[in-house]
């Protein structure tokens, strides 16, 4: 068919553009004040604010505070964003929107796959299948780590070194690693001007991670050949990741990534090496959280704070900071392990938006023990999607512009040079380490990120909130046992309540029951459901069961459900009128029916109650309150 055209649009000719667009124009601009007022309105309707509060104060009740004690505000103007000079333009400095000009447009960032087996033909076989369906680059663990130093020639049989980028992870074989694996480059005949990849010598992360390892300087030898001879090649990564893992703020794992890339570059420029040249050599390591906005500032902020630390090295014309993004392990859980997906693919965006050169999403069954090929390939076909059907590589730092971005980009890199500024002055990176320094600074955010899980103010999906009491764990062939180590602790936010859940599948196996408390629920269904609800998903989530009365008119009603549950813990659940009129005499009936721990599901005060549960209460407190009560009553379930 023939399009038909307008003879009057023909004439009229096209409409002429205007040299400045302004969307809703024709409607008046708001201002701050007047959205403040509108917040206010609505807290004061929903009872959260008081009606003689000064106005605008509504506002300040929704913000809320990151653990580097950044205020995170419920909106954002122009006014808030700094200025354009401090982002700059991709490609150039400060690189906070990026170190490439053209970002990774349009075949995505660098796909990297960790592999951590000591076989190397199971090695070999799982990086073919990885490099033919959408990885582009190894992480290979060697040495104490994964296969055998001698064995890193066979697990990269089959690797075309001049397409594929290889980075090593071999601890404190990183050396002996590192010598294998040129020497296999060398013998490969490939051409050393496209080899990628990075030897992953690191001995200040070693010394995080194990509190041991060796002197910086070690790292010159090896660091020097590949200046020489090998310009795609990176020698050094500056891992931040055993400081993350140890339950650091993002402006501790970003200061810290500062202090230990100073003292890489202290000892290269010592060793005869520039500045500019020594930077070159350089790989950084952070993680990409769930948490996507305080991942995407993070990577933007870690190019800014390099960036500002080469300027005052005196290497400003230096490249921009590469970074290598790896989901984090702190929020991975053994429990509802499905759930890791979901986790894995936000990281994975983060990391991608924000700008990072490599990203490695682990297989989502990684937290217990070694993957299974479909979870690998689920872990890489995430990234798949991310780049080719979610195309996020097709714009170059889609962040930039945003004022929340910009704004908590800029409140990031301030509190993490303070972090870096305090790490100098605690004799540099080895030394805050040696001190306890380190260690003291980042237990104290630990002990709050702990305080948050346990409270449920942060929450685990699928384990403490949401939990599957009946799940059938997902078993996999255990990782092998870890050495003793000095270094930093491993934490992982949903551990404290998988050890309960364990408890729980073991009085399971031993009774053929769980353990359990009985919700006391008063009046009608739609009555107490919620309060019921709120309870037994707690007590879920540390792996006790909660069988409840249902409908109840009276105290009789109540007691004859709980004689039938087996148990000796009731839960009182039900409205503040009901515990009014119920709960005293409700208590006293359960308490004479052979009830030896009677909690309320709220905060009433009531007679014959022993504890309270309610929204932020120390979950973990009232879970192992519960176990107690039933081991002292020699209750098994």
């Amino acid at each position: 068919m023939t399009p038909q055209v307008d003879p009057e649009v023909v004439e009229r000719g096209a409409p002429e553009e205007p040299d400045e667009l302004a969307l809703a124009a024709e409607f008046p601009q708001a201002t701050r004040e007047e959205w403040a007022t509108l917040v206010d309105g609505v807290l004061r309707k929903a009872g959260r604010l008081a009606e003689d509060a000064p106005a605008g104060s509504g506002v300040d009740t929704l913000v809320r505070e990151t653990l580097d004690g950044i205020a995170v505000r419920p909106l954002y103007t122009a006014d808030d964003a700094p200025a354009p000079e401090a982002t700059g333009v991709p490609g150039a400095a400060p690189y906070v929107r990026g170190s490439r000009a053209h970002g990774h447009v349009p075949d995505g960032w660098d796909v990297r796959a960790r592999h951590t087996a000591a076989d190397p033909a199971a090695v070999a076989a799982a990086a073919a299948e990885d490099l033919e369906n959408g990885v582009t680059s190894l992480w290979l663990g060697a040495g104490e780590r994964g296969v055998a130093v001698a064995d890193i020639p066979a697990a990269l049989d089959g690797v075309m070194l001049d397409l594929a980028a290889v980075v090593l992870d071999a601890g404190a074989d990183a050396g002996a690693a590192a010598e294998a694996f040129l020497a296999h480059v060398e013998a490969s005949g490939v051409d050393a001007g496209q080899v990628r990849g990075n030897l992953g010598l690191d001995p200040i992360g070693l010394r995080a991670a194990t509190g041991d390892g060796p002197a910086v300087d070690s790292v010159l030898p090896l660091a020097r050949r590949v200046a020489e001879a090998f310009p795609a090649l990176h020698a050094i990564v500056v891992d931040a990741l055993p400081v993350h893992g140890a339950g650091a703020s993002d402006a501790q794992q970003l200061g810290w990534s500062m202090a230990a890339g100073v003292a890489y570059l202290r000892a290269l420029t010592d060793g005869g090496l520039d500045v500019t040249t020594a930077a070159r050599l350089l790989e950084f390591r952070y993680a990409a959280t769930g948490d996507q906005f305080a991942t995407i500032a993070l990577l933007r902020a870690a190019r800014r704070l390099w960036s500002r630390v080469l300027e005052a090295c005196g290497a400003a014309d230096a490249p921009g900071q590469v970074q290598h993004a790896v989901s984090s392990p702190v929020g991975t859980t053994r429990r509802d392990p499905w759930v890791n997906m979901l986790r894995g693919t936000v990281s994975g965006f983060a990391a991608g938006v924000g700008g990072a050169d490599a990203v490695t999403v682990a297989p989502f069954d990684e937290a217990i023990g070694v993957a299974a090929p479909f979870a690998r390939r689920v872990a890489r076909n995430t990234q798949s999607l991310l780049i080719m059907e979610s195309h996020l590589a097709r714009v170059v730092d889609p962040a930039g512009g945003s004022w929340y971005v910009e704004s908590r980009t800029a409140d990031l890199a301030r509190a993490a040079w303070a972090f870096f500024q305090e790490v100098e002055g605690a004799g540099g990176a080895v030394a805050a380490l040696d001190s306890g320094f380190v260690a003291d600074a980042v237990a104290a955010v630990r002990e709050r990120r702990e305080r948050a899980v346990a409270t449920r103010r942060t929450p685990v999906t699928g384990v403490s909130e949401f939990p599957d009491i009946d799940e059938k764990p997902v078993e996999r062939e255990p990782h092998p046992a870890p050495a003793a180590s000095a270094g930093l602790p491993v934490y992982r936010a949903a551990a404290a309540f998988e050890e309960r859940r364990d408890r729980s599948d073991a009085v399971l196996a031993e009774t053929g029951a769980r353990p359990t408390a009985f919700l006391a629920t008063l009046g009608p269904v739609a009555a107490h459901s919620a309060r019921a609800g709120f309870a037994r998903n707690l007590l879920g989530a540390g792996g006790i069961a909660a069988p409840d009365a249902g409908a109840t008119e009276t105290a009789d009603d109540v007691v004859a459900a709980f004689r039938e549950s087996g148990t000796t813990v009731a839960v009182v659940c039900g409205t503040d009128a009901a515990y009014t009129e119920r709960a005293a005499a409700t208590a006293a009936a359960l308490r004479e029916a052979g009830a030896t721990r009677i909690l309320l599901a709220g905060k009433a005060d009531v007679d014959g109650i022993d504890a309270t549960l309610y929204a932020g209460c120390d979950a973990l407190a009232v879970i192992d309150d519960v176990y107690a009560a039933l081991s002292d009553g020699k209750d098994a379930r």
